[in-house]
């Protein structure tokens, strides 16, 4: 059985893989019945050997894996890392460092958005993965080899698929592109759940600021409840209960008993006293002191074909690059580039701005036209010239997707000259 159950097998483990260059790291874990993920079976693999860790064991110390996920000389790798980094951060009050995330490397290297650990397994390790265990219960006792094989598997090829991905990153240059995600990732506020600032996952539908003031405090009584039971937020109260009460406003239990989606027993009992007292704090607040509900954006009339022509550019570039479009940029940030050249995009800054965004600003602006190109199978970016009115002949550079340029004769039009 590859399962380390004691804290003294979990010490020996973690000595041998001190120096360590890199691990690779997996969980698995239940939060269907929980406000917290419950941490059932912890996969790591080191160079030569990979073991399963129960941390459901009755005679277990987790102290030592959590030394070794504290160690910054060894790089620890995940494949869609983030829940996994929400256990650690709770686990060990801090984001285990330095980390590599296969699922953002192969973006970053071209295999398409959000790509999955079997995809990658199967293109770079040549491994088939048996999904026949996807749905266990992990927190069952005992597990069989079977499910352990299943769970190592998890870790096993992640080594090769890390290694093949560090190299093709070294080829096209592109680690620092990753290490800009890493940072991304393993910022801490995004593990931190703040319940004032919990009522962000509502779709909320009032418009003024006393009904947002309600909907963020019964909000955060709901999340600090959740939190304290360690149940899921929606057994505590639905969504659409809570924007129900809080369009109501009742003042007494009677009332709060009438909203269709409350129950009488739950509204006389002490969840109904704890809503009644949240709305009541509320509507004390003074005017001035209420949040604005979030500004709708707008956008100004005739960006739409604007928008269309940023979405040809963008998928232009990123086949071009071999980059997966969504990260690079989402539909909201071209909408915003659209209608803002200063937009607070990550599409602006850094890599991105180097692939997509200064073009996608030349395009906007007429610096840059795009065209089919004369064979019919591809699309062309043509540098256009800028300038005053002229019955010459303008010579355009024409940059295809792969990069390349040439030249080409452009026909005046009082001001731009381009022509595929």
């Amino acid at each position: 059985m590859s399962l380390i159950q004691t804290t003294e097998d979990l010490s020996a483990f973690r000595d041998r893989l001190r120096g360590a260059r890199f691990i690779a790291v997996d969980t698995e874990f239940m939060r269907e019945k929980t406000y917290w993920p419950q941490l059932c079976l912890v996969q790591v693999a080191g160079p030569d050997e990979a073991w399963c860790i129960d941390p459901l064991a009755p005679d277990i110390d987790l102290e030592p894996l959590k030394d070794l996920m504290r160690d910054t000389s060894v790089l620890k790798v995940f494949h869609a890392a983030r829940q996994d980094l929400e256990i650690f951060h709770q686990m060990l009050g801090e984001l285990p460092r330095p980390l590599f995330d296969t699922q953002v490397a192969a973006m970053v290297c071209g295999f398409g958005e959000q790509v999955g650990y079997e995809t990658l397994a199967n293109k770079l390790a040549k491994a088939r993965i048996d999904k026949t265990m996807r749905f266990t219960d992990w927190s069952r006792r005992p597990l069989s080899q079977k499910h352990l094989s299943y769970a190592l598997s998890d870790v096993t090829h992640l080594r090769v698929v890390y290694e093949k991905l560090a190299i093709m990153l070294e080829r096209n240059g592109r680690a620092g592109w990753l290490d800009q995600e890493m940072a991304l990732l393993t910022n801490p506020a995004a593990y931190e759940t703040d319940p004032m600032e919990s009522w962000r996952r509502l779709k909320v539908r009032g418009k003024s600021q006393r009904y947002l003031a309600g909907v963020i405090e019964l909000a955060a009584w709901r999340e600090r409840e959740a939190q304290a039971r360690d149940l899921p937020r929606q057994r505590i109260l639905r969504d659409e209960a809570l924007l129900d009460v809080v369009a109501q406003n009742p003042e007494t239990i009677e009332a709060l008993a009438q909203v269709r989606s409350m129950s009488r027993g739950m509204a006389e009992g002490r969840h109904g006293r704890d809503i009644l007292e949240a709305l009541a704090r509320a509507r004390s607040r003074p005017l001035d002191s209420l949040p604005r509900p979030p500004a709708r954006e707008d956008l100004p009339q005739g960006l739409g074909p604007i928008i269309d022509l940023l979405k040809v550019l963008l998928k232009m570039k990123c086949e071009a690059a071999g980059v997966a479009q969504k990260l690079v940029a989402s539909s909201a940030d071209l909408e915003r580039i659209a209608a803002d050249d200063h937009a607070g995009v990550p599409a602006l800054d850094g890599w991105r701005r180097e692939l997509f965004g200064a073009a996608a600003l030349d395009l906007k602006h007429g610096r840059l036209a795009l065209a089919v190109s004369e064979d019919g199978k591809r699309v062309e970016t043509l540098a256009v010239e800028v300038g005053e009115e002229t019955e010459d002949a303008d010579e355009t550079e024409r940059v295809g997707a792969d990069g390349e340029g040439a030249t080409t004769d452009g026909a005046g039009d009082g001001h731009a000259a381009a022509r595929p």
